[in-house]
């Protein structure tokens, strides 16, 4: 792989950081939290234009035939400004449907953002292994499947046009899409750290999917969750990349202009320790992110681990360079004011999302001896 960005590659994250100067600046961020969605329909549209949910998918589904190399290098813009609204869900969801059903009438709706879409994959006391999935999908008397059950932690639930459920068959598991307005659905929003991302309970109370939504069971399913977990996963990372980037330049910019004691504290040793350790984080982290970006597509049969060293290696170096920052900035990083804050939250509900640094370390560990078996 080439260890430089190319100069398309380049130009993306140069459009992509002014889309976001301009366009979510700190002040809308503030706003929009303070919402219950999270969600405003010009910035989605605006968002939706440029092609972003669908960078990494084929033209005919809408998407812009790109690479998930690009797509790292938007989530990482996203993070850098801490972009609110339901982008993760519905680019988790359209990625599912790409892997399971390519022809999928919901599709290409997602992949412009004429859909807003979640993946409704966790129970209330389960983790991200697919393994773990319990909800039952019963065949109903007409064909097709009824689902009667909860899902926690949905991304983006509250706002979804369309919900892709995760559910277990005597065949295995089963991918459902969902109208998420469809009687018997009830979603319920849980209180998160992270504001700018919405989570929700979501109930099934005998929902019946006909046979046209059935996505993909057995086998085909457990691939195209996989796949879809694995792209999740590289947003999510990228996304920590992009706050951490955010963080040292703000920490090294206040400590060349606050002082303590007459001395500018970037004088000080001790702050230009921390601010080296960030720096060594935060690209040590680019370099795994872009490396496992890279393998998703060029080699997908070592992607898996690579994915989870980057995820692993990210979520505890968010959390140091967030830690870092708070220090530079002494108590005035603690503050409702400054936007560290939000940051710091933001880093720690992406550290669990997809996974913590344990759950892929384990990963890592399970690969060794049985790569089918890690996921």
């Amino acid at each position: 792989m080439e260890f430089e960005l190319s100069k398309p590659q380049q130009l993306l994250r140069q459009s992509a950081r002014e889309f976001f100067a301009r366009e979510c600046p700190a002040k809308r961020v503030r706003e929009l939290m303070a919402t219950d969605t999270a969600f405003h329909p010009e910035l989605w549209s605006a968002v939706a234009d440029q092609g972003w949910l669908g960078v990494h998918l084929e033209e005919n589904a809408g998407g812009l035939g790109l690479g998930t190399v690009e797509l790292a290098v938007v989530a990482e813009e996203m993070g850098r400004a801490c972009f609110p609204g339901p982008f993760l869900g519905t680019l988790w969801a359209a990625t599912l449907i790409a892997a399971a059903q390519p022809k999928s009438k919901h599709l290409e709706p997602l992949a412009t953002g004429a859909l807003k879409g979640a993946v409704a994959m966790l129970e209330p006391h389960g983790g991200w292994c697919p393994g773990q999935v319990e909800l039952e999908a019963t065949p109903a008397a007409g064909g097709g499947f009824k689902l009667s059950g909860r899902k926690s932690f949905v991304v983006d639930a509250n706002v979804a046009d369309l919900l892709v459920c995760v559910a277990r068959t005597r065949d295995g598991l089963a991918l459902l899409a969902v109208d998420a307005k469809a009687g018997g659905v009830k979603v319920t929003p849980q209180v998160t750290l992270d504001a700018t991302r919405k989570l929700a309970d979501v109930d099934f109370e005998g929902v019946t999917v006909g046979d046209d939504n059935v996505l993909a069971q057995g086998k085909a399913a457990r691939e195209a969750l996989d796949r879809s977990l694995d792209v999740a996963t590289l947003v999510v990372a990228a996304d920590m990349l992009g706050g951490m980037q955010w963080i040292i330049e703000d920490a090294v910019e206040y400590a060349k202009t606050r002082q303590q004691f007459g001395k500018l504290i970037g004088s000080f040793q001790s702050v230009q320790h921390m601010c080296a350790d960030m720096l060594l984080l935060t690209e040590s982290s680019r370099s795994a992110i872009l490396y496992a970006a890279w393998a998703l597509d060029a080699e997908p049969s070592i992607a898996p681990r690579h994915l989870a060293i980057a995820k692993a290696y990210a979520s505890d170096a968010s959390r140091e360079v967030a830690n870092r920052g708070v220090q530079v900035h002494g108590g005035i990083g603690f503050t409702w004011e400054h936007d560290l804050q939000l940051y710091y939250k933001r880093s720690k509900a992406s550290e669990v999302l997809f996974g913590d640094a344990a759950y892929h370390r384990g990963r890592i560990a399970t690969m060794a001896f049985d790569p089918q078996g890690a996921s």
